[in-house]
């Protein structure tokens, strides 16, 4: 979901989780994320950035500007400290846009409509920030520009996870030809975070998925919530599709 680059409507209840929760900010960050990667030289379809050599150079730069470099975010400069901002709006090619918006689309509806809009705008943003963040300090000597919505998005996952654990997700596995299962959330995401930790542990340096923030970014979501809404408040429901794994572009 994330890659580094080498060049406060009422609650959902259980009664009314079968329809489809009103949702304005998970699908305006959907278009707005789409719509930038359109205009930009990842998806190679302006022709304002060339083709070849030229199309791959204006890609770096791109990734550099508003992508998040680990050694420039802690040197003091102004412009760098808004990257982990930037980035959370820039992917770097269209499975990465493509898996991201996916699991925002399926997980977010819900999560925004039990926190509200503009607490789930502020949640999503800040979290977004602090995982990239924290990955920046874990990797603070990395030249490699990081760019994409999975630490926001991992931390919808770990919202939804405790605000909905007994929702039912439906889970393409691998091991199992890719049939679609329903499971709980509370079996589902764990599994995710799992995978993701064994992920992070094996990872090499260079380019590929940044693992550590997708941890990051779930712990600061199911913190959140745990603080904000506390067992009393929690929501039991019985639907709410979903995909489960890894978008790796």
């Amino acid at each position: 979901m994330i890659r580094t680059w080498r060049p406060a409507r009422s609650p959902a209840r259980s009664g009314t989780a079968g329809r489809r929760p009103s949702a304005p900010v998970t699908h305006t960050l959907i278009v707005l994320c789409a719509a930038l990667f359109l205009a930009g030289p990842a998806a190679g379809l302006n022709p304002a950035f060339g083709s070849g050599e030229e199309l791959l150079a204006a890609q770096r730069s791109y990734f550099h500007r508003w992508g998040v470099v680990p050694a420039d975010l802690f040197t003091g400069a102004p412009r760098a400290a808004l990257t982990p901002l930037t980035a959370l709006f820039v992917h770097g090619s269209w499975v990465h846009l493509l898996g991201n918006m996916l699991f925002l689309y399926v997980f977010g509806a819900m999560t925004e409509e039990r926190m509200g809009r503009v607490q789930f705008t502020l949640f999503c943003l800040g979290c977004g920030y602090l995982a990239l963040l924290g990955y920046a300090a874990a990797n603070e000597d990395s030249t490699q520009p990081l760019v994409g919505a999975s630490g926001a998005i991992s931390a919808v996952l770990g919202a939804f996870l405790f605000l909905f654990p007994t929702a039912r997700v439906t889970s393409l596995l691998p091991f199992l030809l890719l049939l679609p299962l329903r499971f709980p959330a509370w079996v589902v995401l764990p599994f995710w975070v799992a995978v993701q930790w064994v992920a992070a542990s094996r990872a090499e340096a260079g380019p590929g998925v940044a693992y550590l923030a997708h941890l990051v970014g779930f712990g600061l979501g199911f913190g959140y919530a745990w603080a904000r809404f506390g067992r009393r408040t929690r929501v039991r429901s019985t639907r709410a599709p979903a995909p489960e794994g890894e978008n790796k572009p």
